[in-house]
C-alpha cells in the first residue's frame, strides 16, 4: 500500500519518464511543486498545455515551431546555398547561440542505428530529398552545399555516409557539394588525453596558419 496519494505517484511517474530524471530525483521535483506555493505548479501545467496545444514541426526544416514555417525558414536573410543537416531540434539551438552560421537547417529526426531499431525507413530522408529539390530550383544553378553535422560516433557517421550516397548524382552532376564538420581537439584540451579518433580527425581538419 503507497503512503503516497495517487495524484503524486502520477506526477512522479511522469517526471521519471524525462531523460536522465529516476523516480529519485523525480520525486524531489514534485516535492519542490509541493512545497512552493500553487501558482508555480499551475504555471508549469499551463506551460506544457501551451506548448502542446500550439507548437509544431516546420514544414520545410522540421525544426520546432508555433508557426506552419519558422522564423528561420522565411528569414530572407539566411543564405538559401547553404543547408545544415542536424539529428534534432536542440542542435539548431546550439547553431543559432554561436550566431556562426547564416544557412538553412534540416532537422532528420534522429539517426540511422541499427543497435537501437533505427532505420533509414525511420528517420526523414524522403522529406530532406523533397526539400533539397526545392532548393536546387530555387538556386537556378547555384551550387547547393550540404553540411552534415550529426555526432562524432559511429551512428552519425553512417547517417553521414548515407546522406553523401543519397546525393551522389547531384555531387557528380556538380550542382552539390557534401561536407562534414571538422572535427578534433576542443580549445584548451591537452593532446595526451586525445583518443585516436579526435586526433585523426584533428588532423585531417588542419587548415594553414
Amino acid at each position: 500500500m503507497s503512503v503516497l496519494p495517487k495524484s503524486v505517484e502520477k506526477v512522479i511517474n511522469e517526471f521519471s519518464k524525462l531523460p536522465g530524471v529516476g523516480p529519485k530525483s523525480a520525486a524531489r521535483m514534485v516535492y519542490h511543486y509541493l512545497r512552493s506555493p500553487n501558482e508555480d505548479a499551475t504555471q508549469l501545467a499551463n506551460a506544457l498545455i501551451d506548448m502542446d496545444e500550439n507548437v509544431c514541426f516546420c514544414s520545410k526544416c522540421y525544426n520546432v515551431s508555433d508557426k506552419d514555417i519558422c522564423d528561420i525558414c522565411s528569414n530572407l536573410l539566411r543564405k538559401s546555398f547553404k543547408l545544415c543537416i542536424v539529428e534534432e531540434p536542440l542542435d539548431v539551438v546550439a547553431f543559432e547561440n554561436s550566431a556562426v552560421y547564416d544557412g538553412l537547417y534540416f532537422v532528420l529526426g534522429g539517426v540511422i542505428s541499427p543497435a537501437e531499431g533505427i532505420g533509414a525507413e525511420d528517420l526523414r530522408f524522403k522529406q530532406l530529398k523533397k526539400r533539397v529539390n526545392e532548393l536546387l530550383k530555387e538556386l537556378k544553378g547555384k551550387k547547393l552545399e550540404i553540411i552534415v553535422a550529426t555526432n562524432p560516433n559511429l551512428e552519425g557517421e553512417a547517417t553521414a555516409s548515407y546522406i553523401h550516397d543519397m546525393f551522389k548524382k547531384d555531387i557528380k552532376g556538380g550542382t552539390m557539394v557534401v561536407s562534414r564538420l571538422a572535427m578534433g581537439l576542443p580549445t584548451g584540451a591537452d593532446l595526451e588525453y586525445a583518443d585516436r579518433l579526435t586526433l585523426k580527425r584533428a588532423l585531417e581538419g588542419r587548415r594553414s596558419i
